[in-house]
Formats: C-alpha cells, structure tokens, sequence
C-alpha cells in the first residue's frame, strides 16, 4: 500500500470556493462536486472568512 498524500489548497483558491458559499448561489454539495473539495471542507472555511471580515 502506498500512503495517499494530502492536498494542499491555495489561499486565492479557499477564498474563491469560501466567497462562492456566502454568495448562496449553490447548495454545498454542488459547491462540493464542482471544486472537488467535502462540503465540511467548505463550511470550514466560510466561517473562518466571515470571521475574518469581522475584522475588517
């Protein structure tokens, strides 16, 4: 067996997916299927951008 490495995702690319899930065009399944990311992946980091924004 060989050991799966894990995937690395930029931060333009967690925003990019983060900015898709406030906007609410899509439910996060579908967000999940088109970016190739699991929907928990992406509550993750929509909550840590509107925590960030807060900040602003």
């Amino acid at each position: 067996m060989t050991k799966k490495s894990r995937r690395t995702h930029s931060p333009a690319f967690k925003a990019k997916v983060a900015l898709a899930a406030v906007k609410g065009g899509k439910t996060l399944a579908e967000l999940a299927q088109l970016f190739d990311v699991h929907p928990n992946q992406i509550t993750i980091w929509k909550n840590q951008l509107l925590e960030g924004a807060a900040g602003v």
